[in-house]
């Protein structure tokens, strides 16, 4: 009686079809209803379950091609294993939440829109989809149901969907060339590769030393290296793309990632510069970096101003970074003798006054040195300017830090206190910043309160108030900055029309809302 109660059962898998169908819709449904990402809105445990994705996402594979190996397997043995149908199970079931916690790392994580995105969101949706259509055919086939053939379609089909999926899921995360860099030549164009090249002598295509230009054949390689897998097209990490000079320049949502003179300000230095456990690092999770000599030699070339066009032989590089020049691109810099130390111009050479007034700041710098080591820095030797970065204090730097700053507010010529836990409480010990340039307060506690000191500084020439709590009423305020040329406003309190009222009482200034 038992055995043909459980017979019955097995012949109407109604209850498990149905629920399958609604979970699939729910899934195709879930991008709509939800809409587009929507970072800093989500709470943290949905980022948290968010990053799961990578590891979940294995455990649906991995169970499908065991299936595979089962079904291969019953060729030789004539018999199917009886493991074959609880494994397609747990494959649907697994393949459900990674769907799921891939969409909470969509929705909350910091990614913009591109083909490889969109075609791994749909494509997870879509094997998931199948999956669980395969399990209920083979339910059903099971159960006494003539659908042997349409199991094994399906079967076939969700494994090319995984294999597409996948594909789309790597290119976005290491790049589109990331399965057919190496591919098999017949296969390599088909994957997303380059074709191979024939082979060239070594120092083919080198332009001569007066032609080789310092960005394009120096530079941006050492950026392709380590930045562009997640600042490109395909991948606009922080909306910040690098593999233009154009867009480098441009920057992202946290400004430019130049600041063309001054290299220790750049945000591309500061973030290639802090310690390797550092989240904000560049590049992150411990990956290894730019060595210290090349940072040099990109430092170099934006204190020479970072131009496009600059060629290797009018730039007249040092010694240490022709050295290194030499070691990056040999071809470029063997039939040039190494440029000789630029001599100390009276220009240059600091007064007795000036050199009195450099010690008495080295002094404060030293002293702060204490409490934030390499936080505060010359802008250069011939000068007694400082800049001040609390970007490796993230987190924990403070309203009672900044007081500390206060002896040094007169020289600071640029300020950023990106993610520290400040209020408006800070910019009070900063009040005689009168040579203040750049500021950034992204992703701060900073209100409108704060508003009324910051026009105090009528030098500013950049602000980043990104992620803050200021609105529309505050910003108008902002009129009064004749000097400011760029203001990042990217997920504040501030509306359009809030910024299109502000462009007219500023119309030199580029203001960013981060919307494309």
């Amino acid at each position: 009686m038992s055995n043909v109660t459980e017979s019955t059962k097995m012949k109407r898998p109604f209850m498990l079809t149905v629920m399958g169908i609604i979970v699939c819709a729910a899934m195709l449904l879930m991008p709509g209803l939800v809409g587009p990402p929507a970072e800093n809105v989500y709470p943290d445990i949905v980022r948290f379950l968010g990053r799961f994705h990578p590891v979940i996402l294995h455990l649906p594979i991995g169970m499908l091609v065991l299936a595979l190996l089962l079904e291969f397997g019953s060729i030789f043995t004539r018999k199917e294993s009886p493991a074959l149908q609880s494994t397609l199970f747990f494959t649907a079931v697994t393949s459900v939440v990674s769907v799921l916690a891939g969409f909470l790392l969509y929705q909350s994580d910091d990614f913009s829109d591109s083909s490889s995105l969109t075609l791994h969101l749909w494509g997870g949706i879509a094997f998931s989809c199948l999956c669980i259509l395969t399990f209920l055919v083979k339910a059903w086939t099971d159960s006494g149901a003539s659908a042997a053939w349409l199991y094994k379609v399906l079967l076939v089909t969700t494994s090319g969907v995984m294999a597409f999926a996948s594909h789309e899921g790597a290119s976005l995360v290491h790049g589109s060339d990331y399965l057919g860099k190496y591919a098999p030549e017949p296969l390599r164009e088909i994957l997303g590769g380059k074709p191979i090249e024939d082979k060239k002598p070594d120092n083919a295509g080198d332009a001569p030393v007066a032609e080789t230009l310092v960005y394009q054949d120096i530079v941006a390689p050492m950026l392709e290296e380590k930045c562009w897998k997640c600042h490109k097209a395909d991948k606009v990490k922080g909306k910040l793309r690098m593999d233009t000079y154009e867009l480098l320049v441009k920057g992202g949502k946290e400004g430019s990632a130049l600041d063309i003179g001054h290299a220790e300000k750049s945000n591309l230095i500061i973030r290639m510069e802090l310690d390797i456990k550092d989240e904000e690092r560049m590049p992150p999770d411990e990956k290894p970096g730019l060595k210290p000599e090349e940072i040099a030699v990109i430092k170099w070339w934006i204190n020479a101003g970072a131009k496009p066009d600059l060629t290797l032989a009018a730039a007249n590089p040092p010694p240490d970074i022709a050295a290194t020049i030499a070691k990056l691109k040999p071809n470029a810099t063997k039939t040039a003798a190494p440029a000789p130390a630029p001599a100390t111009t009276t220009n240059d050479a600091p007064s007795a006054d000036t050199s009195k007034e450099r010690t008495s700041i080295l002094a404060s710098i030293n002293e702060l040195q204490k409490s934030f080591p390499g936080a505060a820095q010359f802008e250069s030797q011939a000068s007694n300017d400082v800049h001040f970065t609390a970007v490796s204090m993230r987190g924990t730097f403070s309203d009672k830090d900044a007081q500390k700053l206060a002896s040094l507010a007169a020289h600071l010529t640029s300020v950023d206190l990106t993610a520290t836990l400040v209020t408006d409480a800070s910019l009070a010990h900063l009040t005689s910043a009168s040579k203040l340039k750049t500021l950034r307060l992204g992703e701060t506690k900073i209100t409108n309160a704060s508003i009324a000191s910051i026009i105090g500084f009528s030098s500013l020439e950049s602000l980043n108030l990104f992620g803050s709590e200021v609105t529309d009423e505050a910003i108008q305020q902002l009129a009064a900055l004749k000097n400011l040329k760029n203001l990042y406003l990217w997920r504040s309190k501030v509306t359009p029309a809030g910024v299109e009222a502000l462009r007219k009482a500023l119309p030199g200034c580029d203001i960013d809302m981060g919307i494309p």
